[in-house]
């Protein structure tokens, strides 16, 4: 008989550079009863450090199998489908190598394949070291997980100047800053916008669109129906309804090498001769609805005022 992969398969993916304690936390939670209840258990080994696995501390040491990828050509969904079949994995942990960029992964991923956790543990004492010379890689690390740790953390570290960091990244992962002692202080630093939300009308600097953009999408129920004014460049798509444009900026997230435009719909409340890289100045009120750019619904700016306008000193939008 012909061996099937589940329809899904829970993957829990752990981050971070060598050296970082993801192998220790890795070990901790195979050791702890509560963690398996005799599922088999594919463990995917990228990267192999000075810490191995004690596997006979193992709570289900004889349900969980090891296999060790040793070179980035084995992303595969070929080769990690086979991996799944010879075992017959009803999970996959991943102890993700931190050269990789997680893209790679998701790309390999089989089909069935569901992240159900993903953890990013940094060594606090060279996380800055590493964010000035790999940022691209740091970034890659942060922005799609949902917790960062920062291992050997002590009182001499400025605990904001790690924050910021993340927070520059991401807004919806938790921060944890574990002691060598094993304590753990989670972060509780509130991070202000730099505009009000709850203005009448909610006015966004040029030096603030990427915050705007970034929070507006992930947090689009707080600004729906409310009303927003910024200056933004325009695109415009002989496809779309002559009222029709998209509004942004270009944001740089990490380095010259992610910039992109980030633009929302926008509908005019009558037809301008309006044209690419023009630069126009708006008072709009959100509204999430059905737009073509969107294949579906998204947040829609329905524009009540516009006034063309010269570009900002900046044009480009960061998070710095």
């Amino acid at each position: 008989m012909t061996k099937k992969l589940p329809i899904e398969t829970p993957v829990y993916m752990f981050l971070g550079f060598l050296e970082s304690g993801k192998t220790k936390f890795i070990q901790e939670t195979f050791e702890d009863p509560r963690f398996s209840a005799g599922e088999k258990t594919l463990l995917l080994v990228c990267e192999e450090g000075e810490e191995e696995y004690e596997t006979i501390k193992f709570a289900n040491a004889e349900s969980v199998e090891i296999a060790v990828l040793e070179d980035k050509s084995q992303l595969t969904e070929a080769y990690l489908s086979a991996l799944q079949l010879k075992y017959g994995a009803e999970r996959v942990v991943v102890e993700y190598n931190g050269m990789w960029e997680i893209g790679d992964f998701f790309n390999a991923m089989p089909e069935g394949w569901m992240i159900n956790q993903l953890m990013t543990f940094f060594d606090a004492r060279t996380f800055v070291n590493y964010n000035a010379n790999m940022r691209q890689l740091v970034y890659d690390k942060i922005q799609d997980t949902q917790l960062v740790v920062f291992n050997r953390f002590d009182d001499t570290m400025d605990k904001m100047n790690l924050h910021k960091i993340v927070r520059g990244i991401s807004r919806r992962c938790d921060i944890v800053y574990e002691r060598i002692d094993g304590k753990a202080d989670f972060d509780d630093i509130e991070d202000p916008l730099p505009f009000d939300v709850n203005a009448p009308i909610i006015e966004i600097e040029d030096k603030d669109y990427a915050f705007f953009y970034r929070d507006l999408t992930e947090r689009l129920e707080d600004y729906i129906g409310k009303t927003v004014k910024f200056r933004g460049l325009v695109a415009t798509d002989k496809r779309l309804e002559p009222t029709d444009i998209v509004l942004g900026r270009h944001v740089m997230t990490c380095c010259e090498d992610d910039i992109q435009y980030c633009g929302l719909a926008c509908v005019l409340p009558s037809v301008m001769d309006l044209k690419t890289r023009d630069w126009i100045h708006v008072t709009a009120k959100v509204a999430f609805q059905k737009h073509r750019i969107y294949k579906g619904k998204g947040p829609v700016l329905v524009v009540e005022k516009v006034i063309v306008c010269e570009p900002p000193e900046q044009a480009l939008a960061t998070f710095y």
